[in-house]
């Protein structure tokens, strides 16, 4: 490791690397310096998931950079958004040794993430990622998609008529596999509405983070929000990635695979908390028919979840990695629960997102 970080324009000795935080996707290190030279944050990008390393650097150069000439003159400029290290023979910001993908970016002291979900820590989510998608609203640069059609509806759709057309583990004789399938397709046509109003012109793409949950977020010993990190998914798409996944786990009252669908609860406090933190992020810039859809946003995402939860269950479970046989139809039956949970909320969920009193 110290080879690797030795390719890239750090100052100071390194005295130190050692494993950072616990991401899914990404191996992560904090690398410590000498003296007063900043710290370090040291990463092997996961190609196999980013599979165009090169699209996915630029795209967060383009964010980082917008973003600094939005805040240029705050004496808070390097903690308020994250500053990744060149290498020393060239500009670009990652390294490939020859088998994985590495980059660095300047270690932020004194900040902090959560994991806690309440309505005074959505509220500070919707508000953060709504300034985010504010700033990046006037962005020049065209940016990729990292992960192509990763929130496309249309497509989840497809891949869930390809699989149950094609069966391949012979799954679809289970009686309540076959009423699960007509479930979701009744509710098909009205959730790929996003891509239909896109194609129509009525609805515009954002650049957007895609990944948004709490600890996505960096925070001062004040508790104040400090700048939104792990930027592999920002890319453009509808403002609801961002409004509805965060939604679909943080209103959910218990885990996504927990098989007591009887627990299962759509939050309408934390709906509201994040709504009235996110309208005042994105003031600035949403327009009268993405607010009004924002409802929509809630319900999609538990729903598309649920379908690719149950695609991977008809395929052999071959996509998402299950503990036990039945995983991913348990997870389907908890997003599907939360789906009709948040189906029978969403006259009040209009109320708020339209400003009215809520009908609580």
């Amino acid at each position: 490791m110290i080879n690797i970080v030795s390719h890239f324009a750090v100052e100071g000795k390194v005295l130190d690397i050692r494993p950072l935080g616990n991401g899914l996707i990404n191996d992560t290190y904090r690398i410590t310096t000498e003296g007063e030279n900043p710290d370090y944050v040291l990463q092997r990008i996961n190609h196999a998931i980013f599979t165009d390393v090169d699209l996915l650097q630029k795209n967060i150069e383009a964010v980082t950079s917008h973003i600094r000439k939005k805040l240029a003159g705050d004496p808070q400029l390097e903690r308020k958004v994250l500053r990744f290290i060149p290498l020393k023979d060239s500009g670009k910001t990652y390294w490939f040794d020859g088998k994985d993908y590495w980059r660095i970016s300047v270690f932020i002291p004194d900040a902090y993430t959560y994991e806690t979900v309440n309505p005074e820590y959505s509220r500070f989510a919707g508000k953060a990622f709504g300034e985010f998608e504010a700033m990046l609203s006037d962005l020049p640069e065209k940016l990729g998609e990292t992960i192509p059609d990763f929130h496309n509806m249309e497509l989840r759709s497809r891949q869930l008529k390809d699989a149950i057309a094609a069966d391949r583990a012979g799954r679809m004789a289970e009686k309540e596999v076959r009423e699960i399938a007509a479930f979701l397709e009744e509710y098909d046509y009205e959730m790929c509405k996003a891509e239909r109003m896109y194609r129509s012109g009525e609805l515009p793409k954002r650049i957007c983070h895609c990944d948004t949950k709490v600890n996505n977020m960096m925070f001062d010993a004040d508790g104040k929000v400090l700048c939104v990190i792990d930027l592999d998914t920002v890319m453009p798409s509808f403002v609801f990635s961002d409004f509805g996944d965060f939604l679909r786990t943080a209103a959910n009252t218990v885990a996504e695979d927990d098989p007591d669908v009887e627990k299962v609860d759509f939050r309408l406090d934390i709906f509201e908390a994040f709504t009235e933190g996110y309208l005042e992020g994105t003031a600035s810039f949403l327009t009268p028919v993405e607010r009004e859809n924002l409802p929509y946003g809630a319900l999609l995402f538990p729903y598309m979840q649920a379908v690719r939860f149950f695609t991977d269950y008809i395929n052999g479970d071959t996509y998402y990695k299950i503990r036990y046989p039945d995983h991913n139809l348990v997870r389907t039956r908890n997003q599907i629960a939360l789906f009709k949970s948040a189906l029978s909320k969403r006259e009040q969920m209009e109320k708020i997102t339209s400003g009215r009193p809520s009908l609580n």
